[in-house]
C-alpha cells in the first residue's frame, strides 16, 4: 500500500515567530516545508537548521520578488504567511491564485484597501484562507465562550475588556518593525486584532460601530524625554548608554535573537534592538474605544503597553447575571538590563516570569458567586498554540491515544477570511477614530466582509 506523498509547505517570513510554523510542520509526517521566502539568507539558513534538526531535508530558499516562480518550481500545496504585516496581501493573494491553501498570521492585513483585495482574492477563486488566532484555542476561553453560548448570564447586554502588556512585553513593539503604523497598522490591528476575534466569537455577533482614542504617552522621544527615561542612543547593540538600560534589548547574549536577527542585519539593514525612547514611533502605546455590536451589545476597551503587570479582565453583564475573567499572566517584572527571547518570553510563547494565574467568576441574579473551575496553561498563549496547530495541521502523532489528539483542537473552528476582516475591521476603524475624533462604521470600511 503506497503512502500518500506530504503536503509541500512554503514558510513566507522566517523571524521569531515562524519558528512555530517550521517545527510544527516538521512534526508531521503529512508536511514538509519544501521552501522559505524571505530578504534574508542568514533567517532562512537558520529555520533550515532548524529543520536539519527535525530530521528534515532543508528547503530550497528563494527571495520575495520571485515567489510566484517559488510556489511553480517546488509544487507548493500549501503557504503559510508570517511576514511583516503589511506584506501579507503581497503572498496571500498570488498563493490563494495558484490553488494553496493559506494560512496566514494574524492580522489578516493592515488596511481597509489590502483587506479588500484579499476577500474579492477569496471570493474569486474559492480557495481556502485561515487566519492564525491562536487566543481561540485556549481552554480558558474555550470555558467562557461555552457559558455564554449556555446562556449562564442570559442576553449579553455589554461587557468591558481590558488588556495590559507589561515594560518588557509591551516595550518590545516599539523597539521593531511594529512601532511604524504603515508596516503593523499600529496596535489596534496588529495586537488587538487577537481581541477583537475573540470578542467577536464569544459573542457570535458582528461589530457595527467603533469609537475612541489613541496616543502615543509612554514611549517615543518626546514622553521618554518628559518622563525621564530617555537614553541617547539609537539602538542598544554598541550603545554603552544602553548597558544598564531596562528597555534595552541585547541581542548579542542570546543565541537565537544573534542567528536571527544581528547576525541577519548584513542581508537587509533591519534592526531589531531600536531604543523605545527614540524615534520614528507612529503608533500609540495607549487606546480607549467603545464598540456597538449587530444585535446591540457594547464593549468598552483598553489596551496599555506600559504596564507593570501583564494580564486581561474580561466583564460580561447579561440579563441573568455576570461573568468575570480575570488573567495574571505576569503579576511584575524586574529591572532586568540584559532581555532575552529566545524561550519567547517576550511574545507569549513561554510561560512569563512571576506567573500569575485566571479566575473565572459566574455571578447569577439572586444568587451567590461561583468559582467556574478552569484548565489552565501559562505556555505557549495560555495552551492556545499547540491546539491550533493540532486544527491546522493535524496531530503529531495521528494514533490512537496519540500525544496529538485534542477532540477540542480537532472541532475546533478555525478562523475563516471574515473572522478576520471583521476583526480587522475593528482596529482599522479605531486608527480612524483617532485621526478623526469621530465615531466610524465598520462595516464603511470593509463591504467585502458582509
Amino acid at each position: 500500500m503506497s503512502r500518500t506523498p506530504p503536503l509541500r509547505a512554503a514558510v513566507v517570513g522566517t523571524g521569531h515567530r515562524a519558528q512555530l510554523f517550521t517545527r510544527a510542520l516538521a512534526a508531521r509526517p503529512g508536511h514538509r516545508v519544501a521552501a522559505l521566502c524571505d530578504p534574508s539568507p542568514t533567517r532562512m539558513a537558520f529555520h533550515n537548521r532548524l529543520l536539519g534538526e527535525a530530521g528534515e531535508p532543508a528547503a530550497a530558499q528563494w527571495e520575495p520578488d520571485r515567489f510566484a516562480g517559488l510556489l511553480t518550481a517546488e509544487g507548493i500545496d500549501e503557504v503559510v504567511v508570517t511576514t511583516v504585516d503589511a506584506e501579507h496581501d503581497r503572498y496571500i493573494v498570488p498563493a490563494l491564485r495558484a490553488g494553496c491553501r493559506v494560512v496566514t498570521e494574524k492580522p489578516m492585513t493592515v488596511d481597509a484597501e489590502r483587506c479588500a483585495r484579499i476577500l474579492e482574492t477569496v471570493k474569486d477563486t474559492g480557495n481556502s484562507l485561515t487566519v492564525a488566532f491562536n487566543y481561540r484555542f485556549n481552554p480558558v476561553h474555550e470555558k467562557v465562550r461555552a457559558l455564554l453560548a449556555d446562556g449562564a448570564i442570559g442576553e449579553i447586554l455589554s461587557m468591558h475588556f481590558e488588556w495590559l502588556l507589561d515594560t518588557r512585553h509591551g516595550a518590545d513593539y516599539f523597539r521593531r518593525w511594529h512601532r511604524e503604523k504603515r508596516h503593523s497598522g499600529g496596535l489596534m490591528v496588529h495586537k488587538a486584532s487577537h481581541h477583537f476575534d475573540l470578542v467577536n466569537w464569544w459573542l457570535a455577533d458582528e461589530p457595527q460601530e467603533v469609537f475612541g482614542y489613541g496616543r502615543l504617552g509612554f514611549y517615543g522621544p518626546e514622553a521618554g524625554a518628559r518622563h525621564g527615561l530617555r537614553r541617547d542612543y539609537t539602538r542598544a547593540h554598541g550603545a554603552e548608554p544602553a548597558a544598564d538600560d531596562p528597555f534595552a534589548l541585547d541581542l548579542a547574549s542570546d543565541d537565537t535573537l544573534r542567528a536571527l536577527y544581528l547576525d541577519a542585519e548584513r542581508d537587509d539593514g533591519y534592526l531589531r534592538d531600536r531604543n523605545v525612547f527614540d524615534g520614528p514611533v507612529t503608533i500609540e502605546d495607549d487606546m480607549a474605544l467603545v464598540v456597538r455590536h449587530a444585535r446591540g451589545a457594547t464593549m468598552t476597551y483598553h489596551l496599555t503597553a506600559y504596564s507593570p503587570w501583564e494580564g486581561y479582565r474580561v466583564m460580561f453583564n447579561g440579563s441573568a447575571g455576570r461573568l468575570e475573567l480575570e488573567v495574571e499572566e505576569s503579576r511584575w517584572q524586574a529591572p532586568l538590563t540584559r532581555i532575552t527571547s529566545a524561550s519567547g518570553a517576550l511574545h507569549g510563547d513561554t510561560a512569563a516570569d512571576h506567573a500569575g494565574g485566571a479566575r473565572l467568576t459566574l455571578r447569577p441574579l439572586w444568587q451567590s458567586p461561583v468559582d467556574v473551575p478552569l484548565v489552565t496553561a501559562h505556555e505557549a498563549h495560555g495552551g492556545g498554540d499547540p491546539r491550533m496547530l493540532d486544527a491546522l495541521f493535524g496531530p503529531v502523532d495521528p494514533g490512537p491515544g496519540g500525544a496529538g489528539e485534542d477532540a477540542g483542537a480537532a472541532t475546533h473552528p478555525t478562523a475563516t477570511e471574515r473572522d478576520g476582516a471583521l476583526a480587522l475591521g475593528v482596529g482599522i476603524a479605531a486608527n480612524e477614530c483617532f485621526r478623526t475624533g469621530r465615531p466610524v462604521r465598520v462595516r464603511d470600511l470593509i463591504p467585502g466582509a458582509w
